[in-house]
């Protein structure tokens, strides 16, 4: 008879054979349904986290498994010195829908980052020769954890213990056009940003802030680069948060929710930086991945206008609970679409958000006092309510 494993023998197993690099919660999860997970002992979870973002379907998607499924069989992987006709399409829709030129696909989201710091600098480089290579970032800013988007980060906690980091990044305020303008110079060849600051406790950008930035981005030729690893594809109720800013970005990064559960990521440019990067100039051997952009594209066929419209009430639904609470540990509730943040007084935000976990309820922190809160994006109203019971439960002691 087959040996049935519980939480706490996985999570010892984990141990002896795993770098202890996650502060995991002592749950092993075995399966999942619509946006409901199952541990291995069988106990049932709301998920509000889609995997921190990424599974922008839920779980058991039989569209997208199948999607997946067929093209595995087909063709799993081919080098990018071939041509293939899933990264071909997954390019063209995402163009269509984005508004942009061309595109070029990664793994993930800090290798996505890295491409786009790299499209500025050979821009800047190509029009202005050597010393024009500085990216502005925003303090409170979380661009991923290489060396590069680590620097590119601005949050002091992350600049620690991987010296040397990579030079050519100044910091400026969110929301304060003034403090971009104090941090440029004739060194300055782009402005990198989150339009919502997901990692450092969900602050969306004001709208006259981006649209600040961006003509200053176009009188002094730096590029606008959006970071929208976790705005993206659909998170904030559009398919990318810059089309609720009325701005088109030179350059704009995506992973999390377009693989659906797979790694996949990338930039976008528009027509002006789409032949910055030539042969040779950046590449990666799984990017475009055939099975990858088989599930990207079926992740992006089922977000239609109808479910991203969606997206929006859901968010409202959730934020007017939370808010209608009258919860003495509840400062204020903020975010777009599917991506919210609840600011935590008086009270551990991440002690909060254990009992909700240990209550069936799963969800993340961000920053200093925030809960966070990313479910898939095809939860239903049955499911928000059942983990909004639960939330309310903890919430209103």
């Amino acid at each position: 008879m087959e040996e049935i494993m519980k939480n706490q023998d996985w999570i010892e197993k984990d141990a002896q054979c795993m770098m202890q690099t996650y502060g995991r919660f002592p749950i092993a999860i075995d399966h999942g349904q619509g946006a409901l997970l199952y541990d291995v002992e069988g106990r049932e979870y709301v998920d509000f986290t889609s995997g921190i973002g990424v599974n922008s379907l839920g779980y058991g998607n039989w569209q997208w498994a199948s999607a997946v499924g067929a093209q595995a069989l087909r063709l799993a992987h081919v080098s990018n010195l071939f041509y293939s006709q899933p990264y071909i399409d997954l390019a063209a829709e995402l163009c269509s829908r984005s508004g942009m030129s061309a595109a070029f696909f990664a793994n993930g989201g800090g290798e996505a980052n890295e491409g786009m710091i790299k499209l500025a600098r050979k821009y800047s480089f190509d029009k202005y020769g050597h010393g024009r290579s500085t990216i502005i970032t925003l303090n409170n800013s979380f661009h991923g954890r290489t060396v590069t988007t680590l620097a590119a980060t601005g949050q002091a906690v992350f600049h620690q213990y991987f010296f040397p980091f990579t030079e050519g990044f100044r910091y400026a305020d969110a929301n304060d056009i003034d403090s971009v303008s104090e941090a440029a110079g004739d060194d300055v060849c782009a402005v990198m940003l989150e339009l919502v600051q997901g990692e450092g406790g969900v602050y969306p950008m004001e709208q006259e802030f981006v649209h600040q930035l961006a003509v200053l981005c176009a009188e002094r030729d730096w590029l606008l680069l959006v970071d929208e690893v976790q705005t993206g594809v659909g998170r904030t109720g559009t398919l990318f948060a810059y089309q609720q800013y009325g701005v088109l970005p030179d350059v704009v990064s995506f992973a999390k929710g377009i693989g659906g559960g797979l790694p996949l990521g990338g930039i976008l440019s528009n027509e002006k930086c789409r032949g910055v990067l030539g042969p040779g100039m950046h590449a990666t051997t799984f990017g475009g991945n055939p099975v990858s952009c088989a599930g990207g594209l079926s992740v992006l066929h089922q977000l239609n206008d109808a479910v991203l419209e969606e997206v929006k009430i859901k968010g409202e639904l959730i934020r007017d609970f939370i808010q209608g609470l009258h919860s003495p540990y509840v400062a204020s509730v903020r975010g777009l679409g599917l991506m919210i943040g609840i600011q935590i007084r008086g009270a551990d935000h991440k002690a909060l958000a254990r009992q909700m976990i240990d209550g069936g309820l799963l969800v993340l922190t961000a920053g200093q006092d925030t809960i966070r809160l990313l479910p898939p994006l095809t939860i239903t109203k049955d499911e928000i309510m059942r983990g909004l019971a639960i939330m309310q439960n903890v919430l209103c002691p």
